[in-house]
């Protein structure tokens, strides 16, 4: 049950909220690679398979990441916030030195510790803004995941159109605004984004119709988006006003804070001595499942005066509670990594991100090598429909899950053989197949993510969530090492020839064929491993579907009862 909140706790809750997609609007800074790859391959005279290793070093930041989780239980979330800016100010800074050639290249083992840098950045990010809005909204965590991983898919297009629409692509300004505009907002959000108490079950009624509001925003934002792209060249006068109108569509989650402000306003609910700063620890961090002996202890104490050989037996419950928790309860990572639930979950996300990212990191190439001269549509492509894919999986999922209790495992069983196919696709090299596969990665890889977030909390709780998130996200860098450093950047070399000024370059269907053919059979493993998760946790999903419905009806009764 959810404590009662004053309607200034609530509208801070909602501001946080806020605040957090828009972190989340520059937080996807990683995917956004292949919009400076080639301008770093000519200036440092490389290879694919060096200029692939460089975005392994970006992606090994994520590894890092755990330094993130371990801070998320200790920290609060405005610092947080202030290491992720300052190292992505110091990452992509120096990048942009080398970019615009005011400082002469470095050297590649520095190019990496400065990639490194930020890429780690937005694990900073991305730990804050979950773990504190996923406590804050903990039984809407489906919605609560599409929408924030949506806007991080929809991050890489709103950072490369404004970047086309005001600097006409050039990678030296783009890195600069990688450098420059998530610490600006970073700062902003260290002020609103803090855990407060849970909801009742009222509230949480409302918060469906806003989480409906902020959906629909940023499907508008998406196909507006889109649109920018699929018009082609645009004069001046139409980028500046496109770049205006984008920004003016960022505000619009706004509206949500202002109208329960308004609304108490009106009704005369804001009382003095409201403190949006309380924060119920012990509501927020409690799982989401409790086993029945946990149950039975909290409902019924021991008393002072109790025998000794019935408080052992109450102390013995309590220790074999601790020691053994069940799937949906809180796990540590220790515990967690102990299950074979955890190691399917990380190796079938493996599979999903592993491969996505090979596609994200190597799209100005591919592009490149059939026959294309401007890739950005490619790289915009990918960020925009992964964000279809993430905002449409997140509800959908959830809705699923409410009414069947079908587990979220199946979402991301059905996202890899679809993600098959469009390798299958982009394998194949039929007209147009480029745009197509961008189309079926973007959404698949955006449907991995938002599912496996909300997954892990259900089947390891959320008291040591940030931990458990940043190691599952491990496969990041995993993934872009096995899967891009090494598969996508041996193939290329290989059937690349070499260039007078060092470096090679490849031209052909040949170049990437068989880098998608394995990819796509990585996937059907994924699919496997997908499958066996959603049969091993049906009955935890039936649980979580019954507890959901159990408290909708307290509140209702609750309700009836006040009037």
């Amino acid at each position: 049950m959810g404590v009662l909140v004053s309607p200034v706790t609530e509208m801070g809750k909602w501001l946080g909220f806020v605040a957090a997609v828009w972190v989340q609007c520059i937080s996807g800074n990683n995917y956004t690679f292949s919009n400076y790859s080639d301008a770093l391959k000519s200036l440092m005279g490389l290879t694919q398979l060096e200029l692939n290793n460089l975005s392994v070093a970006k992606d090994v930041g994520k590894a890092f990441g755990l330094l993130a989780g371990f801070a998320s239980d200790r920290l609060p979330t405005s610092v947080l916030f202030l290491i992720g800016s300052l190292e992505g100010l110091i990452g992509y800074g120096a990048q942009w030195l080398v970019v615009r050639q005011s400082i002469p290249p470095l050297p590649y083992w520095q190019m990496c510790v400065f990639l490194c840098l930020g890429g780690n950045s937005s694990t900073w990010m991305n730990t804050a803004v979950l773990v504190t809005c996923m406590r804050n909204f903990r039984r809407n965590r489906g919605p609560v995941s599409g929408i924030l991983k949506g806007y991080v898919g929809l991050s890489t297009a709103i950072f490369t159109d404004l970047c086309s629409a005001l600097f006409t692509d050039d990678p030296a300004s783009f890195l600069l605004m990688l450098a420059i505009v998530p610490a600006g907002v970073c700062a902003i959000a260290m002020f609103f984004l803090r855990e407060t108490p849970s909801s009742t079950p009222a509230a949480e009624e409302s918060e469906n119709r806003y989480f409906g509001w902020i959906n629909t925003a940023a499907v508008i934002i998406a196909v507006y988006l889109l649109v920018y792209d699929l018009a082609g060249d645009q004069g001046l006068i139409v980028s500046r006003i496109f770049s205006a109108g984008l920004l003016i569509l960022l505000s619009a989650p706004a509206v949500v804070p202002a109208y329960i402000w308004f609304k108490a306003r009106s009704a005369g609910l804001l009382a003095a001595n409201s403190d949006p700063e309380v924060a119920a620890e012990s509501q927020i961090r409690q799982p989401l499942l409790a086993s029945a002996a946990t149950e039975e202890i909290n409902k019924s104490p021991p008393a002072a005066g109790m025998d000794n050989r019935v408080r052992d037996k109450w102390e013995e419950a309590d220790l074999q509670v601790q020691r053994l928790p069940e799937i949906g309860e809180d796990h540590t990572i220790v515990e967690a990594m102990r299950r074979m639930e955890f190691w399917v979950l990380f190796v079938s996300f493996l599979c999903g991100v592993g491969t996505g990212l090979t596609v994200m990191n190597n799209m100005g190439q591919m592009g490149l090598a059939m026959g294309y001269t401007d890739v950005s549509i490619f790289v915009s492509m990918t960020s925009i429909w992964g964000f279809f894919g993430r905002i449409a999986s997140g509800s959908i999922s959830e809705h699923f899950l409410k009414t069947s209790a079908t587990p979220r495992p199946v979402w991301n069983a059905a996202s890899q053989i679809l993600m098959a196919v469009g390798y299958s696709v982009m394998a194949a090299a039929l007209p147009g197949s480029l745009y197509i596969g961008s189309i079926v990665v973007g959404i698949c890889y955006g449907v991995r993510i938002a599912v496996t977030v909300p997954t892990a909390s259900e089947l390891f709780g959320l008291k040591y969530y940030g931990l458990i998130y940043n190691v599952l996200i491990l496969n990041l860098p995993l993934g872009s090492f096995l899967f891009s450093g090494l598969l996508a950047g041996l193939i290329y070399d290989a059937e690349a020839t070499n260039t007078p000024g060092g470096g090679n370059t490849c031209a052909g269907a040949h170049c990437y064929r068989l880098v998608f053919v394995i990819m796509a059979f990585a996937c059907l493993v994924g699919f496997g491993l997908d499958v066996l998760l959603a049969m091993r946790t049906r009955s935890v999903y039936l649980k979580i579907r019954a507890s959901k419905k159990s408290r909708k009806s307290g509140g209702r009764q609750q309700q009836g009862s006040r009037s």
